[in-house]
């Protein structure tokens, strides 16, 4: 809820105010002489009141690996064999053999049974009598995964062999010498792909786990979309429980997805595209994240996050890619798929189930629509040549389509009023402790008037930032009270980023890693997650 009251609004910034200066003072106090006094003057004049609007603060996701090896539950990494880069073809990475290659040999090709996804492994056993435990393939996933013991595991593969053939799936340590559960598998001998799915016990705890696939026989196996996934996720929604939990505690009031850059892309061609994201997980293409440089199997796609959205109470903004990327845009004149693009992604998540795109999501498992009331036209993407012609393409045509809709400019109006019609508009903001505690006034001058502030990034980063230092969640409150000041024109706010896996720091701010889940500095509203990659 708001606060309402006339002087909820100034006691507010007043009590945050003392507890910044609180925690500046016992971190100084011994440099402090005893006989030194200070004067601490407020002003909570009634006559300064404004509401806190309940959107406020939420939150923001990309990045880190917060999704693939983070938030999102799946275990396997690269589970389809489609994983590439912005030169390389797809790859096996970080699949490995085990054996050596006189007793198995491994590649990639294009057979697979599903069409948006055609890479399958081909692993070719070639040993008569093979070693103790067989040879075969494991996968480590981000960098090990965390098996817990009593938990179980759903481990779902497609498989096809023309010969009868035993396999043993196994959890083990990272050297496979630890078993952790196993079971074994039969593939019947036929030409056709089968689905096999199996539940693993684990009967121990291994914080850096692989999945292994192995058997004793002679011959030729191949796999795809190869998936293992804890039985307990969140609402069996495919998140991490412990982390969903920590982000509960925020009470956030949105959730801004899926990204920013990510949305973007270095080039168009690997920018996020919902329609490859949804329906059946098998069948999804997934993409190279080229601005972060890793794959995505989007698992974690745009179902989810609406989904995620719905299960967490808050306000979905989808942020979608307005034809221009980092390093590419698309002509105005030739907009018009892009837009025809957004318009089938907004009936996707709010259209009737009997509609085109909203029987898609009925038969995903939500008959009910989802309430997307937020749509952003773009990430940093003002003053690129075509922003703003694109930009006027897709609000006239969500406006004409669904009048209540509030669309967010890229373009800064703290400072000059926008040249263009906008219900809100971006502010991103990263920087040293320094800046961004000066920034508190930023908004104390912005026109009362036109469309109001979305705060969508904001941080202290680099060095300032460490592993989650002091100084940095200072500034950020600092920063934070401006915000809470000028509420009657910040609309919202999210710190960026949400999570970061400890392994791949792109960004260097607070961070999370696997098995343990730890609550670094950063002031209220925010809390920044450290844990490891499973």
């Amino acid at each position: 809820m708001g606060i309402t009251s006339n002087d909820a609004a100034p006691r507010a910034v007043l009590l945050r105010f003392l507890f910044l200066l609180c925690i500046g003072c016992k971190c100084l106090a011994s440099e402090v002489e005893a006989t030194q006094t200070a004067t601490l003057a407020v002003d909570a004049s009634p006559q300064l009141a404004r509401k806190i609007p309940d959107t406020l603060f939420g939150i923001f996701f990309e990045i880190n690996h917060a999704g693939a090896g983070g938030i999102w539950a799946e275990l396997v990494s690269n589970r389809g064999f489609e994983a590439g880069g912005l030169h390389t073809p797809s790859n096996i990475d970080p699949w490995s053999i085990i054996g050596d290659d006189s007793s198995v040999f491994v590649e990639t090709d294009r057979t697979s049974c599903f069409s948006r996804n055609i890479v399958a492994l081909r692993m070719e056993v070639l040993c008569d009598n093979c070693p103790t435990g067989g040879v075969g393939v494991y996968n480590p996933g981000f960098w090990g995964m965390n098996i817990e013991e009593g938990k179980v595991y759903n481990l779902v593969m497609f498989v096809k062999s023309p010969e009868t053939t035993d396999l043993t799936v196994s959890l083990t340590s990272s050297n496979g010498l630890q078993n952790l559960a196993s079971a074994t598998v039969t593939v019947s001998g036929e030409s056709n792909w089968i689905k096999v799915e199996q539940k693993l016990v684990a009967k121990g705890t291994n914080r850096t786990s692989r999945l292994q696939i192995t058997t004793n026989k002679k011959g030729v196996v191949w796999f795809d979309q190869v998936s293992l996934m804890p039985e307990d996720t969140y609402k069996g929604h495919g998140f991490r429980t412990e982390l969903i939990s920590m982000i509960l505690d925020l009470k956030p009031r949105f959730l801004r997805f899926p990204g920013g850059c990510f949305v973007e892309g270095g080039w168009l061609r690997n920018a996020f595209r919902w329609r490859e994201s949804i329906g059946p997980w098998e069948e999804r293409p997934g993409h190279f994240g080229d601005v972060w440089h890793y794959w995505t199997d989007d698992g974690l796609g745009y179902y989810e996050f609406l989904q995620l959205a719905e299960d967490l109470g808050t306000e979905p903004i989808w942020v979608f890619n307005n034809g221009v990327s980092h390093n590419d845009e698309v002509d105005t004149v030739a907009i018009a798929p892009f837009v025809k693009d957004v318009l089938d992604s907004i009936e996707f998540a709010r259209g009737s189930a009997n509609s085109t795109w909203g029987s898609v999501r009925a038969a995903m498992g939500h008959p009910e629509p989802f309430p997307v009331k937020y749509v952003a036209i773009g990430n940093e993407d003002c003053g690129k040549k075509f922003y703003r012609g694109n930009y006027l393409k897709f609000y006239n045509a969500i406006r004409q389509a669904y009048p209540d809709i509030q669309m967010i400019s890229n373009c800064d109006g703290s400072s000059t009023p926008l040249d263009h019609p906008a219900d809100l508009y971006d502010f991103h903001v990263y920087n040293d402790s320094k800046t961004l505690f000066n920034m508190k006034s930023t908004f104390d001058r912005t026109s009362r008037s036109g469309p109001k502030a979305f705060v969508s990034e904001y941080a202290v980063w680099r060095g300032d930032a460490g592993r989650g230092s002091l100084l940095a969640s200072l500034a950020e409150a600092a920063f934070l009270t401006g915000l809470e000041k000028n509420s009657d024109i910040v609309s919202m706010a999210s710190y960026a980023p949400l999570f970061v896996n400890d392994n791949d720091q792109t960004l260097v701010h607070a961070a999370f890693h696997s098995l343990h889940c730890f609550l670094l500095c950063s002031c209220r509203p925010n809390i920044v997650v450290r844990g490891e990659a499973t």
